[in-house]
């Protein structure tokens, strides 16, 4: 009896469950960790939902909104507005269960939703720039039929890049922090490597690399015309205001989702590159929830630094205030809501020039000489003197 009962026990065998180290299959951090997590998920969630809807709900409602440089907003609202729909909820619930709740399939679809809507947004901010650099250094005014067609190009373009691990080229798996899924960084087989590569340069180092070029040339070309302010013009200040303004506030958006994306996009770099032993999921799950919250901030960007979307936001909550009535009945000496828009013609070279200004039905004429008591109308801009313009016409 005692050797069958010593033959039963060897014979039992022994539970695999420590063994097993795949992410999402026991917890990696503390029951309170995961409900902070949560918390914090859900925050940014709602936020993002909140948010995103109140932008394409303006937009909706307001016609003055509806302008080909708002649509590449509303474009952004609408991805970070999938991406708080979709990724933080499978996120949240995983949180709240303490490991990965979903299936292969849930993990593939978390990783291509989040990629794709990510791309978006960085491509939709690659565009507004560019919009930004031909509007005010080369004075082009884009409509709506540019504005849909980039849109098109941006969402094909990121469907080309997260549509390819699906193909075969990479694919979507659980990170290490066993909350999220994404592309596979940590594999050496070459063909995923590439893709990583490639990924990285087109889909991150290209679109800043744009973002980077374009702004540079407004800076130049901002500081170019601020000779102009020192005209006691009230049309010019405000374009100059306005340009600055638009300039300002897509530069914060770029830049919020920069310092929100670069440090997910550095940790990733570390694992690709065989440094995964420094990327605990401690240092993994921050990154990753840090690069989620991007999709609170632009709606906010917005409406704070947008008049428009200011004034719009205010008549849809009925808060009407005298004030506000004012600054809505006044009309702009033109006689047009319509934005101006810069058109430099030439640029002095040397001293800084003496400036005249003359304004006509159709446009507004700045005359740049370096002759203070040569008079200079309409018809002189065909003599042959030499003379720098710069030009503002209405939209």
């Amino acid at each position: 009896m005692p050797a069958g009962n010593g033959t039963d026990t060897s014979s039992r065998p022994e539970p695999a469950a420590p063994e097993q180290e795949v992410p999402g299959e026991r917890p990696l951090f503390s029951a309170g960790t995961y409900e902070l997590l949560a918390l914090l998920v859900a925050t940014i969630g709602m936020l993002g939902l909140c948010n995103n809807l109140l932008v394409l709900v303006l937009y909706y409602k307001f016609k003055r909104l509806r302008t080909p440089t708002n649509l590449f907003l509303v474009n952004i609202s609408l991805s970070d507005l999938l991406v708080s729909v979709f990724g933080v909820s499978l996120t949240f619930m995983s949180c709240l269960r303490s490991r990965w709740v979903w299936d292969a399939a849930g993990c593939v679809w978390d990783g291509f939703s989040s990629s794709l809507f990510g791309i978006v947004s960085i491509m939709t901010l690659t565009a507004l720039a560019y919009e930004r650099y031909i509007r005010v250094v080369h004075a082009k005014v884009i409509d709506f039929s540019w504005s849909w067609r980039a849109i098109t190009y941006i969402w094909l373009y990121s469907l080309a890049w997260t549509g390819a691990p699906l193909l075969g080229w990479n694919r979507y798996t659980l990170e290490i922090h066993g909350l999220g899924c994404s592309v596979d960084w940590k594999s050496k087989d070459p063909n995923d490597t590439s893709f990583v590569l490639l990924f990285f340069l087109g889909c991150l180092v290209a679109p800043i690399g744009i973002m980077a070029y374009c702004y540079g040339h407004i800076l130049h070309a901002v500081r170019m015309l601020r000779c102009v302010e020192d005209f006691q013009t009230v049309q010019v200040i405000k374009l100059l205001k306005y340009e600055k303004k638009v300039a300002k506030m897509c530069f914060l958006m770029i830049s919020t989702f920069l310092i929100c994306w670069m440090p997910y996009a550095v940790v990733s770099l570390l694992i690709t590159y065989g440094y995964s032993n420094l990327v605990t999921p401690t240092v993994a799950i921050i990154p990753s929830f840090f690069a989620k919250s991007s999709t609170a901030y632009n709606p906010v960007i917005y409406i704070f630094m947008s008049r428009k979307f200011r004034h719009c936001l205010l008549q849809l909550l009925c808060f009407r205030l005298m004030r506000f009535q004012r600054t809505m009945k006044e009309t702009p000496a033109t006689g047009s809501d319509k934005p101006i828009r810069p058109i430099v013609m030439s640029q002095k070279a040397g001293d800084r020039p003496k400036k005249k200004v003359t304004f006509s039905s159709s446009s507004v004429i700045f005359i740049i000489t370096s002759d203070d008591t040569e008079q200079i109308d309409d018809s002189s801009k065909h003599n042959e003197t030499k003379v720098n313009v710069i030009q503002v016409k209405p939209l």
